[in-house]
């Protein structure tokens, strides 16, 4: 029987499953921040504990696997695999690959060798690759380098909101409770102190908040997402601008909690509406399975077999990432 391993290390988690040929998951690990760019030794410890965790599980020896595949978070230039492909390597695999995790989050959401990813989670990234086999990434790195939004952001975006509308640059807003509520706060004004003398930052889970909002009619938070939208939709055009796919006809993969997961439409109206803009034969997908999947059919095409047909199947219907 042979063995395929596939990590998907992203900004705040790091998955890793174990599957054998026929499909059947053997081993599972998971583990915190998984992007080298927000810390090294942190990224390398998380990437290692979640593989020996379903290497454990499985019963399994590296010189077992038939391939190992890893989608990283963080690994966008040639100076990112210089740091990469040594950490990796120490993981003693003697068969592998790595690649950037827009690439797994693509390959788990189409059944085309082609088309293009828009990942919303922590962070954002955009990517395709065309019929003709070229890729190109647009973003993945930060604000200041042109990028907005993904989580990280908008908790900021959250709590700023109601700080804007208590202090009368904003207008009055559904998240101000919200925020209060989730926080565990009776005021604004006891958060914006506690906040700005302690120097902290909202967690990551405030995010959520603007759906909620939004789905109440709240326009402060339809006016955060529709940025948020507007601005993967550039992304999203600028790929395939890039690579030429006007007329083609492919699967525009979106992955990442905030718009797999996000309740409405106010996000996606935005991206639909550059989509159609720049190519309209292009069709919106909304990764279905966990992007760790991609890394294991990929990791399975990697070996030089094409994909079995037991192994897409079952891992198809793998619609959340669980221990259980």
């Amino acid at each position: 029987m042979k063995y395929y391993l596939g990590v998907d290390a992203g900004g705040s988690k790091t998955y890793t499953l174990i599957v054998d040929e026929q499909g059947t998951i053997v081993g599972k690990g998971d583990s915190g921040n998984g992007n080298h760019q927000t810390g090294y030794e942190t990224a390398k410890r998380n990437i290692r504990e979640s593989v020996e965790m379903a290497l454990a599980q499985a019963e399994l020896k590296r010189e077992d696997i038939e391939f190992a595949y890893f989608g990283l978070a963080g690994a966008d230039r040639e100076a990112d695999y210089e740091i990469l492909r040594p950490m990796i390597a120490e993981l003693g695999f003697p068969r592998h690959e790595i690649n950037c995790d827009t690439v797994i989050a693509l390959r788990a959401g189409t059944d085309r060798p082609y088309g293009v990813v828009l990942i919303c989670g922590t962070g954002t990234n955009s990517a395709g690759v065309n019929p003709q086999g070229e890729f190109y990434q647009c973003g993945g790195f930060n604000y200041m380098f042109g990028d907005f939004g993904g989580g990280g952001s908008l908790c900021v975006e959250t709590f700023r909101s109601v700080i804007r509308a208590w202090d009368g640059r904003e207008q009055p807003t559904l998240l101000t409770q919200l925020l209060l509520d989730d926080l565990g706060y009776d005021n604004v004004q006891t958060m914006f102190n506690d906040y700005l003398d302690q120097g902290m930052r909202p967690p990551i889970r405030v995010a959520k908040l603007l759906f909620q909002a939004a789905g109440q009619g709240d326009e402060v938070a339809i006016a955060v997402l529709r940025h948020q939208g507007e601005e993967l939709g550039k992304s999203a055009k600028a790929v395939i601008h890039r690579l030429k796919m006007e007329g083609d006809s492919f699967d525009v993969v979106l992955a990442g909690s905030i718009v797999t997961r996000g309740e409405g439409n106010f996000v996606h109206a935005y991206i639909e509406q550059a989509v159609k803009e720049a190519a309209p034969g292009a069709t919106i997908a909304k990764l279905q399975v966990e992007p760790v999947v991609g890394a294991v059919w990929l990791a399975a095409e990697a070996s030089g077999i094409a994909l079995p047909e037991p192994m897409y199947a079952r891992l198809s219907m793998v619609r959340e990432y669980s221990l259980a």
